[in-house]
């Protein structure tokens, strides 16, 4: 991918955030220290990025260079320099676990999984607070309800690998929907998010299934909420 390609990439995701109301120019000028001008004139098409000012940019928004490649080049990408290792064993977990514990007691877990090491070395973490300490990536099986909510995204059966450090809000990858993991109550849901009027808008794949809301109290953060997205599907064992 050229520096032009990465530069649109950078351009389209920032529209989409600010579209959504998760940023605005201004803050964004801010962060980088950029006249609000500067900002109007990137993301019309009206001037280009430096490379310095691409970093600026990516840094602001807790992104990386591999967030705006495509998935055919993330998964072809080289492995670090030393690593050998082509895949990590994975936990597959109660849900019950999934959601509550930092820690994966021996009793939560139900078998393990074969997962890519460059899945789980490429995938980009934004923890909440408290939760760098957690264990980062587990596993759970889709239930009946969760395959027919999501489908055809889950099947029934499938192991879905977590990744419990990405708390975000923010879509995982620009103009490709996030399937997030929400504990409500204890329960596991599989879900698209949305965040408004300070509820949780719980949204499946399938239309034929209800939408949930959940009312979040004033102290209450999204990120409470959000076990992890889902960072890859194991369709067959």
């Amino acid at each position: 991918m050229t520096f032009g390609n990465l530069h649109e990439n950078l351009r389209l995701e920032t529209l989409r955030r600010i579209d959504r109301g998760l940023l605005s120019g201004s803050t964004l000028a801010r962060a980088t220290g950029f006249q609000q001008a500067h900002i109007s004139n990137f993301l019309n098409r009206k001037r280009l990025l430096s490379l310095d000012g691409l970093d600026r940019v990516l840094e602001a928004q807790n992104l990386s260079v591999l967030d705006l490649l495509p998935a055919d080049e993330i998964r072809n990408a080289p492995l670090p320099a030393g690593s050998t290792a082509l895949s990590q064993t994975v936990a597959v977990v109660t849900h019950s676990a999934a959601v509550s514990a930092s820690r994966i007691p021996p009793a939560e877990i139900l078998e393990t999984v074969e997962v890519p090491d460059t899945v789980l070395h490429f995938s980009r973490p934004a923890p909440a607070p408290g939760r760098a300490l957690w264990q980062r990536f587990v596993a759970v099986r889709v239930d009946a309800e969760q395959s027919a909510a999501m489908d055809p995204l889950l099947r029934y059966q499938v192991v879905a690998v977590l990744d419990r450090h990405y708390n975000s809000l923010a879509l995982y990858r620009p103009q490709s929907p996030t399937i997030y993991a929400v504990g409500v109550a204890g329960a596991l849901h599989l879900c698209f998010l949305q965040y408004e009027s300070n509820r949780l808008i719980l949204r499946p794949r399938n239309y034929q299934f209800p939408v949930r809301l959940l009312e979040l109290t004033a102290h209450e953060k999204p990120a409470e909420h959000i076990v992890g997205r889902v960072c890859y599907v194991l369709s067959e064992l």
